[in-house]
């Protein structure tokens, strides 16, 4: 006798496939009438298996899956469409499923070199050497979090995580190469050469930050310059670079550029001799973006200022 559960699902499977597709209607009206004809679920099971296996594409053969296992658990009320299910076979499940990388706290701990690199601008510009000293041991520690992260963020074949496992490594080899320069700048107490190396190693963990997807945040703003279309230039006040350029420690605003009107402080200028300098933008959601700017583009902010944020971290005992 003829399962009644098993003829309905037939009846209503057969009405879906005819208005929906012919070709699918002609696969798997022999499935279902070979299924109708044996007793229990087993049976059904088996045969759709074969049916899924002869879809031409792997994209057909997932459509087929969906449809079918909806139309069968409208009748049957059976959870078909559960992530462990008769229509979940091995071969297939996954397949497309890039499973996301398990990172752990790994992200907050990169996150946590920004507080070193404040501490650090704060100990540098006070010419603290006996603790600037202390710096390139506890970054040579981060090491192994540099490269785990890289690893397991991008971990596929794929180019575009080879290209960004590249870059990363990349930018890490920079960083300790300026942390390199920094220790031993300090060890000749030679306050520039210590402060353009401060700039590079804020430079490139900012790309760092950027290329890993590490920003706590994404501004669609591309350039600030159209905001001050209709805004006459003095109305930023800030001395004129040509007769006063800044100098590092220097509070600035950014007066031309897709940046302009932003503040921040001077961290480093180059001294080969394109007067570009480097440039850390005002905090924002915890962190603080790093510009190289033509000096000609950057202006010392006039009056009174609040010092900038790095100062009014304590200092642990």
């Amino acid at each position: 006798m003829r399962d009644p559960i098993l003829l309905s699902t037939f009846s209503i499977v057969l009405f879906l496939c005819t208005i929906s597709n012919s070709s699918a209607f002609q696969t798997v009206l022999p499935a279902i009438t070979t299924a109708t004809t044996n007793s229990g679920e087993r049976a059904l099971s088996s045969d759709l298996s074969l049916w899924m296996t002869s879809a031409s594409s792997e994209d057909e053969l997932k459509s087929r899956r969906t449809f079918l296992g909806v139309a069968t658990a409208s009748v049957l009320g059976s959870g078909f469409m559960e992530p462990a299910n008769a229509f979940q076979f091995p071969e297939i499940a996954g397949k497309d499923k890039k499973s996301k990388p398990r990172l752990g706290g790994l992200p907050s701990k990169i996150r946590g070199v920004v507080g070193i690199m404040d501490e650090l601008q704060r100990d540098l510009m006070q010419e603290r050497w006996d603790l600037v000293e202390k710096y390139p041991g506890q970054f040579r520690s981060y090491v192994p979090v540099f490269t785990t992260y890289t690893d397991s963020a991008f971990p596929s074949d794929e180019p575009t995580d080879q290209g960004l496992r590249v870059a990363l490594r990349y930018e890490v080899g920079r960083f300790f190469a300026s942390l390199e320069r920094l220790r031993q700048a300090t060890t000749r107490r030679s306050l520039n050469e210590a402060y353009t190396a401060y700039a590079d190693m804020s430079l490139h963990f900012d790309r760092y930050l950027r290329v890993g997807g590490l920003y706590t945040y994404y501004d669609s703003l591309i350039s600030t310059e159209p905001l001050f279309t209709n805004i006459p230039d003095n109305a930023l006040i800030f001395s004129d670079p040509k007769k006063d350029p800044p100098e590092v420690r220097d509070l600035v605003v950014v007066t031309k550029g897709p940046d302009k009107g932003k503040i921040g402080i001077v961290i480093g200028i180059y001294p080969d001799g394109k007067g570009n300098c480097v440039v850390k933008l005002d905090r924002y959601k915890g962190l603080r973006e790093i510009r190289v700017l033509p000096l000609l583009w950057v202006g010392k902010r006039l009056g009174e200022q609040d010092p900038d944020d790095v100062f009014l971290i304590p200092r642990k005992s």
